[in-house]
């Protein structure tokens, strides 16, 4: 089963949003580790990028995650706005609204709306730099408004159900890359094949500067860069084409990450 890095949004001297002494730097590390230990339990490896009240800055959280062995990330936030009890509901953020990013944010919303958060959907964000600068996919949950009393009754009181929520929409999307569903073959874009994993990191990086978010496939003895997971053919060959403009020897492939 593939590894995941977790995220503790904030930390340290930078405490992230705050309202009436509530910092999202603690209740974001709380969440974390909870959704940790449950997905521990489960069978899925686990690493943080951090455990305890530590200040990083997010280039620094995404190359944390790029020197690990993880095979995705995932960085929980608490969300704010400039007028307190304005807004309520999570809202999952990704580089680009496509392939196994999208998976994440679509499932941890929907698991998190059945325990009662408004669903605000998906947001693309590639200003971010722990979505932007990971190699892996990645998406950033918010997980209600801090500075909404409605939203930390919810989160106080259905703590548990909230980080089996995010735990389930995590190992649901990790179990449909590795399978195919509804008789529905699954793609991706292959654009280099390795011998060499730092040979490999170096394309993920360049392809990551590019706009694309990536990730790397070992293939027995060797090491393979790919882009994206579609369920369709055409919307691959349409990023295929993309990757091929800008001179990467693209192919589309069948995709079965493990």
């Amino acid at each position: 089963m593939a590894t995941i890095m977790l995220d503790a949004g904030h930390g340290g001297r930078d405490g992230g949003a705050a309202y009436n002494g509530r910092l999202e730097k603690d209740d974001t590390l709380n969440l974390t580790l909870a959704v940790g230990n449950l997905l521990e339990n489960r069978g899925i490896d686990v690493l943080y990028t951090r455990t305890t009240d530590l200040y990083q800055s997010p280039t620094e959280k995404a190359n944390i995650a790029n020197e690990s062995d993880a095979s995705y990330f995932i960085s929980i936030h608490r969300n704010s706005s400039e007028t307190p009890n304005t807004y309520s509901g999570v809202q999952t953020l990704v580089f680009r609204d496509a392939g196994i990013p999208a998976l994440f944010a679509e499932n941890i919303n929907d698991a998190l709306e059945r325990v009662g958060f408004a669903n605000l959907g998906i947001s693309v964000r590639p200003n971010l730099a722990v979505l932007r600068r990971t190699k892996m996919p990645a998406a950033l949950v918010e997980v209600g408004f801090i500075n909404t009393e409605q939203d930390n009754r919810l989160f106080d009181l259905k703590f548990p159900e909230i980080a089996a929520a995010i735990a389930d929409g995590i190992l649901e999307t990790i179990q449909g890359a590795n399978v195919e569903t509804s008789g529905l073959e699954h793609y991706c874009v292959e654009v280099g094949v390795f011998m060499h994993h730092e040979n490999a990191k170096q394309l993920a990086v360049q392809m990551q500067n590019d706009g694309f978010d990536c990730f790397i496939e070992p293939v027995q003895t060797f090491y393979r860069v790919c882009h994206g997971f579609f369920k369709g053919l055409p919307e691959a060959q349409k990023e295929q084409k993309k990757l091929f403009d800008l001179g990467y020897e693209a192919r589309v492939m069948t995709c079965l990450k493990e």
